[in-house]
């Protein structure tokens, strides 16, 4: 689809990081955007930040776990703009868990399948029907992650079951949009190619009581800045990609109609070599020998 003024996008986990900058590339397009988030404070100056700048915004506060919630938004989205053209289901959480995966809290996965799996699936259940039935174009953009989503990461191994389950849904509703011969597409993002500056490191700030620790953390959690320093102490430099150049790469990615959003990474495509070699060999995971920690 072309992205053309007087269109709608919405975007979740849209107060900061990659949700506010596709919301902010989109509305570059003239396009009129819709911002979701749990972050109620964030939102609302993400929202006057970009009505400053011109923009036609409107936000609510969203908690996307929660389904009713999601279908609300449909329904404010429709009752104030009238149509839906770009779906971004963006919202995504870090789960906190710690140790070896039989040592981890239930609550750690239960939260992270709330935002991260079941979030994805409430957007594409409240909006696609929409959209189907306006018979416009239109695009769902599925937020995944290379951890997780190319290849496991055993260190992060809740966060990355919940992007390797996003992979496989976004490829289901490509198909099913296909068979219906839709004019509604569907894209997977993988934001890269490096790590990039967000709040995901401090998701732990919104996470909700149903899902509350059990259990003090044994260690404190880290920040990325901190994360950062330590790398640079033990000579490790880490590149970062601007989350602008994220944005830019999915608007692109919608407008050429692609389903992979994977950006050029020779690290990635190793990963992706080395698992399906795995697979096609019937061998063990070799690649995972990185991550195997004594």
């Amino acid at each position: 689809m072309r992205l053309e003024a007087g269109q709608v996008a919405v975007v979740t986990g849209a107060a900061s990081g990659i949700g506010l900058a596709l919301a902010r590339r989109f509305a570059a397009d003239g396009l009129k955007v819709v911002l979701a988030d749990v972050e109620k404070g964030a939102l609302e100056s993400a929202a006057a930040d970009l009505r400053a700048d011109g923009a036609t915004v409107h936000a609510r506060v969203v908690d996307v776990g929660e389904r009713e919630q999601m279908k609300a938004l449909a329904e404010d989205t429709y009752a104030t703009f009238g149509a839906c053209h770009v779906l971004c289901n963006n919202a995504g959480v870090g789960s906190g868990a710690e140790g070896r995966m039989w040592e981890h809290e239930p609550n750690d996965w239960k939260w992270a399948f709330d935002v991260n799996v079941w979030g994805v699936f409430h957007g594409i259940q409240a909006f696609v029907p929409r959209m189907l039935a306006a018979g416009e174009p239109g695009h769902v953009v599925n937020t995944s992650s290379g951890d997780g989503g190319i290849a496991p990461l055993p260190t992060a191994s809740v966060y990355a079951v919940t992007k390797a389950a996003v992979v496989t849904m976004t490829e289901s509703l490509y198909a099913h949009l296909r068979a219906e011969h839709a004019r509604v597409g569907a894209s997977v993002l993988f934001p890269g190619p490096h790590m990039l500056r967000t709040g995901l490191w401090e998701s732990h700030r919104n996470r909700p009581d149903r899902f509350a620790k059990e259990r003090p953390r044994k260690t404190p959690y880290r920040s990325l800045d901190q994360w950062e320093a330590a790398m640079k102490e033990a000579g490790k430099q880490v590149e970062f990609t601007p989350v602008e150049e994220v944005a830019d790469f999915v608007a692109q990615g919608i407008a050429a109609d692609r389903f992979w959003l994977l950006p050029d990474s020779e690290h990635s495509d190793r990963q992706i070599r080395a698992r399906s070699r795995s697979m096609l060999d019937r061998a063990n995971p070799a690649y995972l020998e990185s991550f195997i920690l004594d």
